[in-house]
């Protein structure tokens, strides 16, 4: 098969490299740059486990081929600890209890991200919204919801 070459920004690292142009951006992820922060779950866009974030704006990257993915800037769930300091969602989450499994923690994380990069100050309806796309089978979201709240009132 063709391989096609790609340049992109992951987590503030330049990458360019020689890919199959079918491969998903979460396989580019997890299986050529050993990022496994981000989960496969379902791999129809069904979960939200594999959100990242694709030019400030939520995506599943099961669904992202990686030619689409040219010239982008990808943050994944690494890049939110910075230099040993948890951000305020991951904080957050953690005071308000918002983690069991931990396996759709990545994806909610990210939307929320994606939530808060565009809107600073949403309601609950807007969170909720925000975090539509993301399912967690173990909380019951309501500590998720309190969760991203709780990032918000830490900012100001």
């Amino acid at each position: 098969m063709n391989k096609i070459e790609i340049r992109l920004k992951v987590n503030d690292k330049e990458i360019c490299m020689n890919v199959d142009p079918t491969m998903t951006l979460l396989e580019l992820l997890r299986n050529k740059l050993l990022l496994t922060g981000t989960k496969e779950g379902c791999s129809t866009g069904e979960c939200g486990a594999c959100t990242v974030l694709m030019d400030g704006i939520a995506v599943n990257a099961c669904l992202v081929l990686v030619a689409q993915v040219n010239q982008s800037e990808i943050i994944t769930i690494e890049a939110l600890e910075q230099d040993g300091q948890l951000d305020r969602l991951q904080q957050s989450f953690i005071e308000n209890h918002a983690v069991q499994c931990g396996f759709c923690t990545p994806g909610m994380l990210m939307s929320a991200k994606a939530l808060l990069l565009k809107n600073p100050n949403p309601t609950e309806a807007e969170i909720k919204i925000g975090l539509s796309g993301n399912l967690c089978r173990c909380t019951g979201y309501g500590n998720i919801v309190k969760a991203v709240e709780g990032a918000i009132e830490s900012k100001h």
